[in-house]
């Protein structure tokens, strides 16, 4: 296939994490497959005369102490690239949703977008999964501190309590009706009754692990265990959960066959779902990861499978008025 030019919306590359980041991975795939990549941070983006544009820096990466090389910058409109991963790290804040507004201005007969910036924008990694009420664990969204104490009453005396807008298990609490502090941690987590939060039932197959499925287009590509730590209720690898090989199995299947026509229609072209026991807990979807703890668990190479769907998809685009 002919070369693809790739933009990479994304943080700042002296912070990606070699053996860890997803972006990585396809950056180093991309590259040896020949493909002219480029990098730049939202702020990077502007509208000129309602033509999105971007002033980017040519790529090039390896895994080494040095691992990345930016070149000089050149500003263009963002329809001379074939291909741009929006691939920004939580938090979606007001500077991530105005920047898919920009994304969204690019024509997707032209230029293909992942994830499609209507759908980032859709789908918040908390609430997106009450789509699917029978996937998911029973579940309240609300910023009410005595509707919140009747819905543990209601589940037994024990759930989870996360923030709407948060990351990486960050504000994550696991709460008990009969902790002297509970009304002071419903406090907090709300700020005292004006912000929403999400409550769940407490699944007690956490113990054994939180399973970050990574699926493409639809269909599970690969999954891997994140074990809490003994002292810890989250499985988050930057809290301390270990990784454990987890094999997609049936039920990943499943959900994915289940969940996939939506996905689909959202332009949510590649996901994380995480799962405990057998119901999905949150839909990834800004900057998943968890690709290579796959690959080097696995053996297996799935930066190449999402590489082959960009490539396919690329394939089917109108470049004939794209910039040169």
């Amino acid at each position: 296939m002919a070369a693809l030019r790739i933009l990479y919306v994304m943080d700042p590359m002296s912070r990606t994490l070699v053996d860890k980041d997803t972006t990585f991975a396809f950056q180093l795939e991309g590259q040896r497959r020949g493909h002219t990549q480029y990098h730049c941070e939202p702020e990077d983006l502007f509208v000129d005369r309602t033509v999105p544009h971007g002033t980017a820096r040519r790529l090039t990466v390896q895994r080494a102490d040095v691992h990345f090389h930016l070149h000089e910058a050149c500003t263009v409109p963002l329809a001379f690239f074939d291909i741009v991963f929006m691939r920004k790290d939580p938090p979606f804040d007001m500077r991530y949703f105005f920047a898919t507004h920009l994304l969204g201005l690019l024509d997707p007969t032209e230029t293909l977008v992942v994830n499609s910036p209507r759908g980032l924008r859709d789908a918040n990694e908390k609430l997106y999964a009450l789509n699917f009420p029978d996937l998911i664990p029973e579940s309240l969204v609300t910023q009410e501190i005595p509707r919140l104490r009747a819905f543990l009453d209601t589940l037994g005396g024990e759930m989870i309590v996360k923030p709407l807008d948060g990351c990486g298990g960050a504000g994550v609490l696991h709460v008990h009706r009969d902790d002297r502090n509970l009304n002071a941690l419903l406090e907090m987590s709300t700020r005292n009754g004006t912000e929403m939060v999400m409550a769940q039932r407490y699944l007690p197959e956490a113990r054994q692990g939180d399973k970050r499925l990574i699926v493409l287009d639809g269909e599970p590509l690969g999954g891997v265990l994140r074990v809490p730590r003994e002292d810890e209720h989250r499985g988050n690898i930057h809290v301390g959960g270990r990784v454990v090989r987890s094999p997609v199995d049936e039920r990943d299947r499943e959900i994915c066959h289940r969940m996939a026509p939506r996905l689909r229609s959202d332009g949510l072209w590649f996901v994380g779902l995480d799962i405990i026991g057998d119901l999905v807990t949150e839909v990834n979807v800004t900057s998943p990861t968890g690709v290579q703890e796959i690959d080097r668990l696995d053996g297996v190479c799935l930066e190449a499978r999402v590489l082959d769907f960009v490539e396919a998809q690329a394939s089917h685009l109108d470049r004939t008025r794209a910039p040169h």
